[in-house]
């Protein structure tokens, strides 16, 4: 069996921490180097409920996208909920490493992997990473879709295979316009549009779309919106992401057993649907 260390390596070869935002907080967060690993879990967040996952799994590793102290601390203090993360992985001795905006750019990617769910063929990275010279690598993924389909089939399609969770699939446009073409980006993707202009696709699909980026985004294009929720989109890379460390696992002839969990941490637990108008909801005229 490896130890924490080999296996941490490899993950630092796929998604090198060099390549993270400077902002961002990646790498191992707990953890023996020299333990032996035999069983992984991968999934979006290192909540609670994931870590309790962990424990009831039996696995030595567990490797989330989302860091767990994104802005650093001065505790883990197990009263906090983030440090009673820590504490039950350290009994458990359960190593969490992070791959997160090292993992976005990749090659494949987050966004590789949401155009996988979706069945989108990628022509090329959204935001290009300059020291890429393949030109592969970079944020978010431009894509084709096999044939022309409505906005509103195009917004089913991301319904029916992204998971399910409370938000569901938000669109913006007319819902019969053509989609041909399509940009994506995994979590939060408002920062983008600029890009995604550039870029003239029909469509972009990614999530946590706030108004303001959103209307000023439909008034300069008829470019269509699709926001799905932030944990949906990121979701598919803990399937890609365990493909790629069984790869790793058989060539070594390490035996590794890989899981991805399928707790819904996203956030929102419930929709209800609006079913009034501002004329007939008592607001005023």
């Amino acid at each position: 069996m490896p130890r924490l260390s080999e296996v941490i390596a490899a993950l630092d070869a796929l998604w090198p921490p060099s390549r993270a935002e400077q902002w961002d907080a990646v790498g191992t967060v707990c953890g023996d180097p020299d333990a032996e690993v035999t069983r992984v879990l991968f999934a979006v967040d290192p909540v609670q409920d994931i870590v309790d996952e962990a424990v009831e799994l039996g696995a030595d590793l567990l490797v989330t996208h989302h860091p767990l102290y994104l802005r650093g601390t001065t505790t883990v203090e197990a009263g906090t909920f983030k440090g009673r993360a820590v504490h039950t992985l350290i009994k458990n001795d359960i190593a969490l490493h992070v791959a997160h905006t090292n993992a976005d750019t990749a090659d494949p990617g987050v966004s590789d992997a949401l155009a996988g769910a979706l069945d989108l063929r990628v022509t090329g990275p959204l935001v290009p990473d300059p020291t890429d010279p393949a030109g592969r690598r970079g944020l978010g993924r431009i894509c084709e879709l096999d044939h022309p389909e409505t906005l509103r089939e195009f917004a089913a399609r991301a319904a029916s295979r992204l998971p399910s969770t409370a938000q569901g699939i938000r669109a913006a446009g007319d819902p019969d316009a053509l989609i041909r073409t399509v940009a994506v980006s995994g979590g939060s993707g408002d920062s983008l549009f600029e890009q995604v202009r550039a870029a003239g696709v029909d469509a972009f699909l990614t999530a946590d779309l706030r108004h303001h980026p959103a209307s000023e985004a439909r008034e300069q294009s008829p470019l269509a919106l699709v926001d799905a929720a932030h944990w949906a989109t990121e979701w598919p890379w803990c399937e890609q992401a365990a493909a790629q460390l069984d790869a790793i696992s058989e060539r070594h002839g390490w035996g590794l057993r890989t899981h991805v969990s399928r707790t819904v941490t996203d956030p929102w637990t419930a929709h209800a649907p609006s079913v009034t108008s501002p004329s007939t909801s008592g607001a005023p005229n």
